[in-house]
């Protein structure tokens, strides 16, 4: 089952919505349907917008029916949009990111240390996991 994050009035949206990145400012709903329309049916396309100012926030999001055609959507990653290059992944995937190599300390122990400083039991621990 999905995340609940990617639950939402279409269903399940983990392989179907698409994040668009890069957008111009000016980019409509309707301009960002247009031109990811020829991929497949589209159940959304939405620009996210600052709720204060109503301003595009300069990404937005696509829903299509199928998987497929998501998938077909993001095989250009830098699609030009409104004459700026964008950028598209599927969005529950978003771009890979490499893992942490084995037996280094956790972000958010780095973290605590940084802010706990005289937090010995922390210091031991994450000298126990250093290479």
């Amino acid at each position: 089952m999905a995340s609940p994050q990617y639950r939402s009035r279409f269903g399940d949206t983990t392989l179907t919505k698409v994040f668009v990145g890069g957008l111009a400012w000016e980019t409509s709903d309707e301009e960002l349907r247009r031109h990811f329309d020829r991929f497949g049916e589209i159940l959304e396309a939405v620009i996210i917008t600052d709720k204060s100012t109503g301003r595009s926030k300069g990404y937005g999001f696509v829903t299509f029916r199928e998987a497929d055609s998501a998938k077909l959507a993001c095989e250009e990653p830098n699609p030009v949009i409104d004459g700026r290059r964008a950028n598209c992944n599927i969005a529950s995937l978003g771009r890979p990111r490499p893992s942490p190599p084995r037996g280094w300390p956790s972000l958010s122990l780095c973290l605590s240390l940084s802010l706990y400083p005289s937090a010995s039991w922390l210091r031991r621990r994450a000298n126990s996991l250093s290479l």
